[in-house]
């Protein structure tokens, strides 16, 4: 094992990847410069022809991939905020997701999207979204959101090895922070769902950019004699349906925590599978902690607010028992 940073973790994955696969090509705007960090040192291990710099064009990014897919190459994709994912939705939504079935498989697209997420950094409306929720309404696409360097950098392999296009998305502002990530080989695989906490009295589902203040809610929690358990999802489709319900039985209560708007959120779809095939394990309502319907301000006062917090969790929690 090695300490790293969550950056550096991703970039492992590239370079040992690409020096797996040659037919592993990575495009996008300003991967050579490596603005976020995850692609330094790229360019001068494989060259130009395998790491290329694009036009500020997401249109022409997402249709140019889905083209160099499906004539045999591996594309990774930088299109550095998700936010930039709207702009180059049409081929996303009508290509990318839907191709390999509309082909009856003879098309598979093998792409890996990269793209960071979500708010705590003032970077405004346009450069803070959380855009899973769309991306899972596809029905073709898997979704990585990694939340340890560990798991970015096992995940990132996984997706790149894969047939199947993925999403996956980086928490923003979270590039700084250590962990260990083995020395070897490692792959994580999708739809399997980690418990970094085991406990019996109350289930946290969390994802991604939220998991760092649940495992600090959770402390607070048992500090108070309440013993949470923490599911880490890791991949939102396909996801553990499994782990989940198997939590909730065991618990019966369940807080979500997501950083997505509230409106059909991952949280909501969650709380969907729970009522439909978990209801009977329930001995308390579901409660969600997302963020509300509205565009992430600049303010970062404001921002903070928004965004689940320690506070916000910690609350959802002790409204279910007040025995608690």
């Amino acid at each position: 094992m090695v300490q790293m940073r969550f950056i550096q973790a991703i970039n492992k994955a590239l370079f040992e990847e690409m020096a797996r696969d040659d037919k592993v090509i990575l495009i996008g705007e300003d991967v050579e410069a490596s603005i976020f960090g995850d692609t330094r040192g790229l360019i001068e291990r494989f060259g130009p022809n395998r790491v290329r710099n694009t036009p500020i064009s997401e249109a022409t990014l997402t249709g140019m991939t889905v083209g160099a897919a499906a004539s045999g190459y591996r594309i990774v994709l930088h299109m550095m905020f998700s936010n930039f994912i709207y702009t180059g939705f049409d081929a996303i939504a009508n290509q990318m997701a839907k191709l390999p079935l509309m082909t009856g498989g003879q098309i598979s697209l093998p792409i890996t999207v990269i793209a960071s997420y979500g708010g705590g950094r003032s970077t405004a409306a346009q450069h803070s979204d959380t855009p899973y929720p769309v991306l899972m309404n596809l029905g073709g696409l898997n979704i990585a959101v990694p939340s340890t360097p560990a798991d970015a950098c096992g995940l990132l392999k996984s997706a790149i090895r894969s047939n199947d296009p993925t999403f996956f998305l980086e928490p923003g502002g979270r590039g700084g922070e250590m962990g260990e990530v083995p020395d070897e080989d490692i792959t994580v695989p999708f739809g399997v769902a980690s418990l970094p906490i085991k406990g019996k009295d109350v289930t946290l589902v969390t994802m991604g950019s939220c998991t760092k203040i649940v495992l600090e809610t959770a402390q607070q929690l048992i500090s108070k004699d309440v013993n949470p358990e923490v599911i880490d999802l890791r991949t939102l489709v396909p996801l553990d349906k499994k782990t989940i319900l198997s939590s909730v039985k065991k618990t019966g209560k369940i807080v979500i925590i997501d950083e997505a708007r509230d409106t059909c959120s991952a949280a909501s779809h969650i709380s969907a599978i729970v009522v439909d095939e978990g209801f009977q394990y329930l001995k308390a309502p579901i409660r969600r902690v997302t963020v509300p319907d509205t565009p992430m301000p600049y303010a970062p006062n404001s921002e903070k607010y928004l965004i689940p917090s320690v506070e916000r969790i910690y609350k959802a929690v002790m409204t279910l028992n007040k025995s608690y």
